[in-house]
């Protein structure tokens, strides 16, 4: 017979009722606490126009992030320059030495858009400096001022360049600071984040480097999240959790940043050797890189936390040494209630290995005293492998099948209203853990079970201390508030509220860790990835099975609020929980519809090739809208004649050539030395154009090296079939754009010249998209590529 899991039968048949008293008052505890977290992970109210001077106000900044967006200003248009000419003005007004660096930039990270091979961007970025009394370094506050080619970019990123300029007006009603304050209004970020990199490489300002505070967003609301420092970053953070008015950060997001191939123009300032923090808000994803991103959908709130916070920083920082800021390593953190709470980083293995040691203890003390037994115990283990696996695997099918009722969700980030679904996977997640708890509890036993979560919380933080070490945190310290709780609990009355005290401050430290970053990880992430968030939700809730188990009978009746057998009342919090997810995931479905303020989105973009005159229409939609299948219709088209689209999958569509001018293509200079030849051409547009290529054929040349505008080059590293060396250049000059090439060919070499402007309406066969039906995120949407080949 296995050990009793309690106290014997023939002591205690009945839990006592004020054991159940104290159950429902460690749950109404947990739930305030639960609660109070949420209210902490909410934009601050934004204030007004009527704010103190030295204030950060949403309501004055709105009012630059109205003229930034007032319209689509991708880099390189006429729109960009007055939005230029405003940044400048405003900033003069305020009496900061203001310059514009224009100049031609490289690409940093990857983020050429859809075309394959070398990038590069004629930029112009804003630059405004305010000297400090007795510099240590320089601060650089940067926001882009450019929007991508669909939408104006009321979010991204005129919120950051609005907040910017107020917190200029506020640093500047102030003392001067000690250190130098540097205003980087950076150009060309959609497309490359060249606008950065040629400030961060280049500018003389930027040459002794400094510490850099990033303004970002990716969607339209919610708190602005620091997700992403420089490395040895336990100085910045703790300035951080000091001087930003709402710190709102954690490790595991720049532990998950840095493994993620995503960019920002942070990511320059990183190659070129600054520190700093990124922050940006996320939610409301589905508006992002859309027309529908306007200075209307701008949540004020979110305005308010980015500016307060940046704010803040450039004060502490601004009268900061900064000379001290790169020693010690990285630090662990992550938010409790409003605060920011760290640790070194060089306690994550100490801590994982105590947790798993504290776990172990409390199964060997569990048993020693007859709650359990060690077949039990590795039942337990083993059996909790099944809610973690199976919640985040249904968490996923249940968006897949969600997404086969509306296909539309396919293509966006998030849906517009996702609440209602970021519901229904938290309660599929408790559903599939009560059913488990119910099923198993008698077979195996509460302690058995609850020794088990614990245990797996302890390896998960070891897995976690070597992959992620900063996210370590999210495991090994409820692990080790879990096990210390149940060492304690088995040392005091197993019935008496010292036990009830100590798993309820176990179980509370488990909610403040991971209540945050399961809200936070579903706008990270998207609704796509939800079982990222159901895994959490299942370390939470088994965090919390022994605070559940209170609420139990004892084998054998019940006293109380409610009196029934043991199995019965386990399954109510299950189906209550499976109830949930239903009316949630209707609820989603019911709220969250199409319409035309909502629209689908679909992609659609027109290439065509003057050599013969064919053209086509494309779309990145596997399974395409009803308004998409109109110009497409899933059909081949010849995508080694377009190799500045790179090597997007694309649906195809024949469609009418429209008269429109290929780029053309001029030689300046050809010799020949031996077998190597160095052409020197001139590639020019014939009309407005966002971006221009080149591609050179891999069938019987090879570029040993070249140089664009002046500056060397190397070719793309995923060369598309047929073509080798490719440089993609956005916002081109009128006059063109001037490359040498060297060369070993046999023969003549073939190149193909591409270039790209945006917006379909006028072209042949165009069908205007209907009330309801919008443009999905992408630096493709709405392009008109024109290609031509040229043999020299």
């Amino acid at each position: 017979m296995p050990a009793p899991l309690a106290r014997p039968a023939e002591r205690v048949l009945i839990r006592p009722r004020h054991r159940f008293a104290a159950a429902c008052a460690a749950l109404v505890f947990l739930i305030a606490l639960g609660a109070a977290t949420l209210l902490t992970l909410r934009p601050p109210t934004p204030l007004t126009a009527q704010a103190p001077p030295g204030e950060f106000s949403a309501a004055r900044a709105y009012a630059h992030a109205e003229v930034v967006a007032a319209r689509t200003h991708p880099a390189g248009s006429a729109a960009n320059d007055e939005v230029r000419s405003h940044l400048e003005r405003e900033l003069r007004a305020l009496g900061l030495e203001v310059q514009t660096q224009e100049t031609v930039g490289a690409e940093a990270g990857h983020l050429s858009g859809a075309a394959a091979g070398a990038t590069l961007a004629q930029v112009r970025n804003v630059v405004a400096r305010l000297p400090g009394t007795d510099p240590t370094g320089r601060v650089f506050l940067v926001a882009h001022y450019d929007s991508v080619q669909v939408g104006p970019g009321g979010n991204d990123d005129a919120a950051g360049t609005a907040a910017l300029l107020e917190v200029a007006r506020a640093l500047t009603a102030g003392p001067a600071p000690r250190n130098d304050i540097v205003f980087v209004l950076t150009d060309a970020e959609e497309a490359c984040l060249c606008g950065a990199q040629a400030f961060a490489a280049e500018h003389p300002l930027a040459a002794e480097g400094g510490v850099v505070l990033n303004l970002e967003a990716r969607g339209s609301t919610g708190p602005v999240i620091m997700f992403q420092t420089s490395e040895r970053n336990a100085a910045l953070v703790d300035v951080f959790g000091k001087a930003a008015a709402h710190p709102l950060g954690t490790s595991f997001a720049v532990e998950i940043y840095r493994l993620l191939p995503n960019d920002t123009d942070f990511t320059a300032f990183l190659d070129n050797g600054f520190a700093g923090l990124n922050s940006a808000y996320i939610d409301g994803a589905a508006i992002y890189h859309t027309p529908l991103d306007t200075p209307e959908s701008l949540d004020r709130g979110s305005l308010q936390h980015h500016g307060a916070n940046a704010l803040g920083l450039a004060r502490e920082f601004g009268r900061t040494d900064l000379t001290r800021l790169d020693a010690g390593g990285d630090a662990t953190y992550f938010p409790v209630l409003g605060s920011l709470v760290s640790y070194p980083g060089a306690a994550t293995w100490p801590l994982a290995a105590l947790a798993l040691l504290a776990v172990a203890a409390l199964g060997w003390l569990a048993r020693r005293q007859g709650r359990t037994s060690w077949s039990r115990l590795a039942a337990g283990f083993g059996l909790t492998l099944v809610p973690l696996v199976a919640a985040p695997v249904a968490a996923q099918l249940l968006w897949a099948a969600t997404v086969a009722i509306r296909p539309g969700y396919a293509t966006l980030l998030d849906p517009y209203r996702p609440v209602w679904y970021r519901l229904a996977v938290v309660a599929l997640a408790a559903t599939i853990l009560l059913i488990w708890y119910a099923l198993l509890r008698r077979r195996v036993g509460p302690a058995a079970l609850a020794i088990g979560g614990l245990g797996w919380l302890a390896i998960i933080g070891l897995v976690l201390a070597a992959v992620t070490p900063g996210g370590a945190y999210l495991a090994v310290l409820p692990a080790l508030a879990g096990a210390l709780a149940g060492l304690v609990a088995l040392r005091l009355k197993p019935d008496g509220f010292g036990g009830v005290l100590a798993v309820t401050a176990a179980t509370a430290v488990t909610l403040l860790l991971l209540v945050p970053t399961i809200v936070l990880l579903f706008p990270a992430l998207g609704m796509k990835q939800g079982g990222v968030a159901a895994l959490f939700a299942v370390l939470l809730g088994l965090a919390a099975l022994p605070v559940l188990d209170l609420l139990f009978p004892a084998p054998g009746g019940a006293r109380g609020l409610v009196a029934l057998r043991d199995r019965r009342l386990g399954a109510v919090p299950a189906l209550v929980a499976g109830l949930a997810t239903v009316a949630f995931l209707t609820t989603g479905l019911a709220v969250d519809r199409f319409d035309a303020d909502h629209p689908v989105p679909t992609h659609l973009l027109y290439a065509l090739d003057t050599d013969d005159g064919s053209a086509h229409w494309l779309s990145r939609e596997t399974d395409p809208q009803p308004w998409t299948a109109r110009h497409v219709d899933g059909s081949a088209w010849p995508q080694d004649r377009f190799p500045g689209l790179g090597g997007l999958t694309l649906q195809g569509g024949l469609g009418r050539a429209a008269g429109l001018p290929a780029p053309k293509l001029t030689t300046l200079a050809d010799t020949t030395a031996g077998d190597v030849r160095t052409l020197r051409v001139r590639l020019e547009p014939q009309r407005t154009v966002r971006l221009t290529t080149l591609h050179v054929s891999t069938g019987n040349a090879a570029v040993l090296r070249a140089t664009v505008a002046g500056r060397p080059v190397e070719g793309t590293t995923e060369p598309v079939e047929g073509w080798g060396f490719g440089v993609v250049f956005h916002a081109p000059p009128a006059e063109g754009v001037e490359i040498e090439l060297v060369l070993r060919a046999d023969g003549p070499v073939t190149l193909r010249a591409m270039d790209a402007s945006d917006g379909l309406t006028g072209l042949p066969g165009f069908q205007p998209r209907p009330a309801g039906v919008g443009v999905v995120g992408s630096h493709s949407s709405e392009m008109v590529a024109v290609a031509r080949t040229y043999r020299l």
